[in-house]
């Protein structure tokens, strides 16, 4: 590659990481400041998760089809609307009257986020050439290791001292200096074949993700039961769709199912870490949300560490990566499991470790499935596999919550969302620990599946024909 052609793709790097920087900083703050936004709207435990499941939900739900409207439309258009959008909806959500406009604020801005989501990682694929791909993918990947880094510390202490608005408002001058940027840096690429949008498959999708995660954060069997049926519907739905939104054609080859099924497990065994710590601290030991955003930085601090250190070892296998990854993720839930309720060297070492093995595998897991795809219909490909992670991470913050907050009685399980159940009793904390211990234990079950998944996804060679998307 030239050196002018080299400066651009850099240049490109610094454009789609200001985009994991305004994703990251909005996840990480909120996951941190959601106790002062509850405190505030006093919504049920029902609402006060769907502030954070909305979000998750419609963006997972639409990925493929933006990666598919990308290949159409073109990228660049495509990415740096969901910057507009995005920044758009965060000024309307500080301003809302009630949990349910915010709710409905969190979706369009979920909307720009997959956007985003779905195009960052095929135009920095698309900058690289295949030997510095590895590079690029650890330095993009990194970023989203310093927006967790700085996202808890500014969300308490933003929620301390100028309110809960300013938790969405932050996000503005970033959107707005990432859209000038990306529009000034990213070049116009050819559009795709003009090839129908499967819109009845990304509806059913929405719906079967929308009855799962009812069911699961409302205790409904109604819900839980309507998934069941979905499911089948969505099988046989895009089984006949002609470009269809989960095209199952892409798990015949072994490398991309195995290393999509990894993705899934560490993704719901990584996505609720910040959050569970940042209840814990707030809930269980009563601090302030600035002090909780400060307990939590080993996890960013480890992805920020081992993610551009995974990117720079381009001697070392991308599976290699992804398994050592996983396994260190795992050592860190083990710690967090033995150590709840102990003193903080344990979580702290914990939360470290974790964040290691996720900077580590995510590096390792991206670079091997991105190097192994065609050129054509990268955008749906690569949409399925985001979406893919962003169920287990969907997932992962439901589950969670679910298994934290059957811990305790349904009188006091608002208190855990508002930070303010060690204020209760004793026995309701003690309960608390022993929920936040089974939470540990079912994300410690599902890292180590995830390295096993991680290892599977190792063959002689990697097919690069991959069935039509």
């Amino acid at each position: 590659m030239s050196s002018p052609e080299l400066r651009y793709a850099w240049k490109v790097c610094s454009v789609t990481s200001l985009g994991l920087v305004l994703i990251g900083v909005n996840a990480s703050t909120l996951n941190v400041a959601l106790p002062a936004v509850v405190r505030h709207f006093r919504p049920s435990p029902l609402g006060a998760s769907w502030i954070l499941l909305s979000f998750l939900l419609v963006s997972t739900a639409s990925l493929v089809f933006f990666g598919r409207v990308a290949d159409l439309l073109g990228r660049r258009e495509v990415y740096l609307t969901g910057f507009a959008i995005f920044t758009g909806a965060s000024v309307l959500a500080g301003l809302a009257p009630n949990v349910g406009v915010l709710i409905a604020l969190r979706s369009v801005q979920a909307i720009g986020a997959a956007m985003i989501l779905a195009n960052g990682t095929v135009i920095i694929t698309d900058a690289f050439p295949p030997d510095r791909l590895s590079q690029g993918m650890g330095v993009y990947i990194g970023t989203l290791s310093v927006a967790q880094l700085a996202g808890p510390t500014l969300g308490g202490l933003i929620a301390e001292t100028l309110g809960w608005r300013w938790i969405f408002w932050i996000n503005v001058p970033a959107g707005i200096v990432a859209l000038v940027w990306g529009a000034l840096v990213l070049r116009r690429t050819p559009r795709g074949a003009r090839e129908p949008v499967d819109a009845p498959g990304n509806l059913l999708v929405f719906l079967a993700l929308s009855a799962l995660l009812f069911g699961l954060s409302n205790g409904s069997w109604a819900a839980l039961a309507a998934f069941a049926v979905l499911v089948p519907l969505v099988i046989v739905a895009e089984r006949r769709a002609s470009h269809p939104v989960l095209n199952v054609a892409l798990f015949r080859d072994r490398m991309l199912a195995f290393a999509n099924l990894a993705a899934f497990c560490a993704a719901l065994a990584r996505a609720s870490l910040i959050l569970l710590a940042g209840l814990y601290f707030q809930a269980a030991r009563g601090v302030d949300a600035f002090t909780a955003g400060l307990a939590v930085l080993p996890v960013p601090v480890g992805m920020a560490l081992a993610s551009p250190i995974a990117g720079s070892l381009r001697s070392v296998r991308p599976m290699a990566l992804s398994v050592g990854g996983a396994l260190l993720s795992a050592a860190g839930l083990a710690f967090l499991l033995a150590g709840t309720g102990g003193p903080y060297w344990v979580t702290a070492a914990g939360l470290f470790l974790a964040g290691c093995g996720n900077g580590a595998f995510l590096t390792g897991n991206t670079t091997q499935v991105m190097r192994a795809l065609p050129s054509g219909g990268l955008g749906v490909i690569n949409g399925f596999r985001l979406m893919t992670m962003n169920t287990g991470i969907v997932l992962s913050v439901s589950i969670s919550l679910t298994v934290l907050t059957s811990a305790v009685s349904p009188e006091v399980r608002g208190q855990i969302y508002a930070g303010t159940l060690s204020r209760v009793s004793p026995v309701a904390l003690d309960e608390l620990i022993s929920g936040f211990q089974r939470a540990y234990a079912v994300l410690l079950g599902v890292a180590l599946l995830g390295a096993f998944f991680a290892a599977m996804a190792s063959t002689p060679a990697m097919s690069r024909s991959m069935p039509k998307a």
